[in-house]
């Protein structure tokens, strides 16, 4: 598994990549923007999923509870989900 695999379903937000899965209930997401920053979100407590370098895009998944920045080199994919 090279890449980010984002998954949706009617309650929740599946994000895998290598060994780990993150789930996301739906309910909890407040938005999914692109992230125009260079590594990532400039918050310190962000989750970051994936590898910052070599990757062109990055989308910020803001939750009720926690937020996160994926690195992926196919944002369409992911956005798409």
């Amino acid at each position: 598994m090279l890449g980010i695999n984002v998954k949706k379903t009617n309650e929740e937000l599946i994000i895998s990549w290598q060994l780990a899965e993150i789930t996301i209930p739906l309910r909890d997401v407040i938005e999914v923007t692109e992230d125009a920053t260079y590594a990532g979100v400039e918050e310190v407590d962000v989750i970051r999923i994936g590898t910052a370098y070599g990757t062109t895009d990055r989308i910020l998944i803001k939750t009720v509870k926690q937020n996160y920045v994926l690195f992926t080199t196919n944002k369409v994919a992911i956005l798409n989900a």
